[in-house]
């Protein structure tokens, strides 16, 4: 295929997962974010980073409004001036809080939850090619929302997708941070032929779908990874890690300093008790609280805000917006300006999908959909 292939994102947010489909060769034509704050963080870092890869494009989201209020044909009309293609996919992470386990637990009675089940509405309605829905793995392993899950997408799309599952470690594939993501992908049957991708043993997740090989397969019990040191010791990194699964491979370095990097000096203060935070050990992250980080470990789950705070490991202060796009895999050309507030960046980052993973996930699913072998021919 020549032409990149569309696809319409819904729970835009900071555009990371449209990140990873944009580098494998896809193109969003239509995003969609409700937060205004996240839609001027999301234009000014999606744009950043196009202009330092060469894509002569301005990024703006499409419409304001939620996605409930929005119906498919609206949504059609936005993405597709010249009429809709055959080949096109819809991707998007719907809010989690209600289904994380150290959310809300709501489940599909939250407000938040119940995205998920419009999310499956607007895939039954409007019957793309494909689709890729990411999620936190509670949505999976709670009995409940597990049943409801399967009994929504049956209600919805099975009948005509092939659909998979796959549940991933951002670790795996690159990601400095122990982050388990859920992905529910899906490909319509009128357009494709994926009967020989067919796992016969499960009636809803039926299709083996293909990833693209983990860069370091089970790294989390894999390597010794490091436990506790006294804060202002200097830790020794086992030679056998790699250091792009550390977070030393994350922190703001002098060169960055001297290169004005954006967002390098954006944290908040300690605002108490500043000194006696010094008694938390580098790497004491079991903590409900100001959990500290290890430099030649990987992060907890970044998920920032309430009372999830993450503190540098050598230096006496909590980690920055730009530590934490990094340890999100975010490139650096992606930036904020400081007119947005840093629980609303904070927020946003905490939200989004690891881009190496997005691209993994982005890259099966193009490997798939470029191979004329699955298409019906007519």
């Amino acid at each position: 295929m020549n032409s990149k292939i569309p696809v319409i994102s819904f729970f835009t947010g900071g555009g990371f997962l449209d990140m990873g489909f944009e580098q494998v060769g896809f193109k969003t034509v239509f995003t969609n974010e409700y937060d205004p704050d996240f839609v001027k963080l999301y234009e000014e870092g999606m744009t950043s980073w196009a202009l330092n890869e060469k894509i002569k494009r301005q990024y703006k989201i499409a419409s304001t409004e939620s996605i409930t209020n929005l119906s498919p044909s609206k949504i059609e009309s936005l993405a597709f001036i010249k009429g809709k293609p055959k080949i096109w996919g819809i991707i998007g992470g719907p809010p989690c809080q209600d289904f994380s386990l150290n959310g809300t637990k709501n489940g599909f009675d939250g407000e938040r939850g119940k995205m998920t089940m419009v999310f499956f509405n607007r895939i039954k309605k409007m019957q793309p090619a494909f689709f890729v829905m990411e999620n936190v793995v509670g949505m999976l392993r709670k009995k409940d929302t597990k049943e409801t899950v399967a009994r929504i997408i049956a209600n919805n799309c099975s009948n005509d997708y092939y659909i998979g599952k796959n549940i991933l470690n951002a670790l795996d594939y690159g990601v400095p941070q122990n982050r388990e993501r859920v992905f529910i992908v899906g490909f319509n049957k009128n357009v494709f032929k994926l009967n020989h991708l067919i796992n016969s043993s499960n009636e809803i997740y039926n299709l083996d779908f293909p990833l693209v090989a983990q860069k370091y397969p089970n790294a989390k019990k894999k390597y010794n990874w490091p436990k506790q040191n006294k804060f202002g010791e200097t830790p020794v990194l086992d030679e056998l890690i790699p250091i792009e699964l550390t977070v030393a491979n994350c922190l703001v370095t002098k060169e960055d300093k001297n290169n004005r990097l954006a967002n390098i000096d954006e944290y908040f203060p300690l605002r108490r008790n500043a000194d006696e935070k010094k008694k938390i050990n580098e790497g004491d992250t079991n903590r409900p609280s100001f959990k500290r980080l290890h430099r030649y470990r990987y992060s907890p789950t970044t998920c920032y805000g309430n009372n999830e705070v993450h503190l540098h490991p050598y230096e006496n202060r909590r980690i920055s917006v730009r530590e934490a796009l990094r340890i999100q895999g975010v490139p650096d050309a992606y930036r904020f300006t400081k007119d947005i507030s840093l629980t609303k960046k904070f927020k946003l980052i905490g939200n989004g999908v690891p881009v190496p993973l997005a691209r993994v996930v982005a890259e099966s699913v193009l490997n798939i959909v470029s191979d004329i072998n699955n298409f019906i021919t007519e």
